[in-house]
């Protein structure tokens, strides 16, 4: 069976990423598949707080100035026709560059508590980001924030309605959404339930940047989306939140377990 990965590019000037609803349900599909050592020493570094509540911690630090040097870190600015070896890393970061930043300072011995309680709350969320479609896109219309379109009759823009509104527009709660994910046990049984490795992360943005061309060239300015574009392309979106969570548990697993 072929994953569809479609592709929500964060862009440089977006605000939010999955939106709250979609980070939630990654964190929560994460936490059924941590092993019970993980889950100790997770909840220790938290001081008690569930990676459900961390996960929009990145987000909500966006408003304060102190931490401005993380913005760029939650998305990757790179053209259709590009794989991410190609490409010249940003000076600023991106979310590849973040993740594996997290994970240095996780796996060192010489960094505080505190530090490690910051950069695990970063990577909880740059995980969900990495796999929230338009965040591997285009510099020049900002990872489709600059492809305006009528959602629902409503103004809006490519990258917010996979962003959040297509959730929204599903009306269920984290908890409910992460419960009516597609039951998909050969990903947990087969190539998900390898060892996490560093290498990883580069083939995951390769094979999500790989639909970023499709969502794309799906929608022109200007076009009217609602019911019929909601039914094309919500399993999409249901398949990438399940998938990032599969993902989070392997990392977090990794380095925990």
């Amino acid at each position: 069976m072929r994953i569809i990965l479609s592709i929500t590019i964060l862009s440089f000037f977006s605000l939010v990423n999955w939106g709250s609803t979609g980070h939630r349900v990654v964190a929560e599909v994460a936490s059924n598949y941590l092993t019970n050592n993980s889950k100790d020493k997770i909840e220790k570094i938290l001081d008690g707080e569930t990676i459900v509540h961390a996960s929009m911690y990145a987000d909500d630090i966006k408003s304060d100035k102190r931490y401005s040097e993380y913005y760029d870190w939650h998305f990757i600015n790179m053209e259709l026709e590009e794989n991410y070896g190609d490409t010249v890393p940003s000076k600023k970061g991106d979310v590849y560059i973040a993740i594996n930043r997290c994970l240095d300072i996780l796996e060192s011995d010489s960094v505080s508590d505190s530090e490690k309680t910051f950069y695990l709350k970063l990577l909880i969320h740059f995980v969900g980001d990495l796999h929230q479609p338009l965040h591997i896109g285009r510099y020049d219309d900002r990872g489709a924030n600059r492809i305006y379109v009528k959602w629902f009759g409503r103004n809006s823009n490519l990258h917010r309605v996979w962003d959040s509104e297509m959730i929204n527009s599903h009306n269920m709660s984290y908890t409910e959404l992460a419960k009516n994910l597609p039951n998909w046990d050969f990903l947990v049984n087969t190539k998900e339930s390898k060892a996490f490795e560093r290498s990883d992360i580069l083939d995951w943005i390769n094979e999500i940047h790989e639909y970023t061309n499709d969502i794309y060239n799906d929608v022109s300015i200007d076009d009217k989306l609602g019911y019929e574009y909601q039914y094309k392309n919500f399993d999409t979106v249901r398949e990438l939140l399940l998938l990032g969570g599969l993902r989070l548990a392997k990392i977090l697993n990794y380095l925990f377990d």
